[in-house]
């Protein structure tokens, strides 16, 4: 017969290696109201996102060259929004927004 230690010893090792190691990562969300706006006169980038293609501005984009087509078009401090089509992942929006993390872009999710 197995002590009460034993078998707490047992479950805690069996739920320790069956757990996930999976590093959380965050992106940070602003809401409608707060961040920056987009410099006067300059007109907003609209970025549509499908769950096989991505188009800025009507003209399609890979998700790599994502980050240098909106500097060309937006630049500095410019407004980013981002439209969402029918059957779009949260991964997806995720993939988007990280990598536009750390550009000057005023980024917003439209709904």
């Amino acid at each position: 017969m197995t002590s009460l230690i034993d078998v707490i010893f047992l479950l805690l090792l069996f739920f320790m290696l069956t757990s996930s190691f999976t590093r959380f990562g965050e992106v940070e969300l602003l809401s409608e109201g707060s961040g920056a706006g987009a410099a006067s006169g300059q007109a907003p980038v609209f970025v549509q996102l499908a769950p096989e293609e991505l188009r800025v501005n009507a003209d399609p984009l890979s998700l790599e060259a994502l980050r240098d087509g909106l500097s060309a078009r937006a630049g500095d401090g410019g407004l980013v929004l981002i439209s969402l089509a029918e059957g779009v992942t949260a991964q997806r929006l995720v993939d988007v927004l990280t990598v536009l993390r750390g550009a000057e872009f005023s980024v917003r999710v439209l709904s």
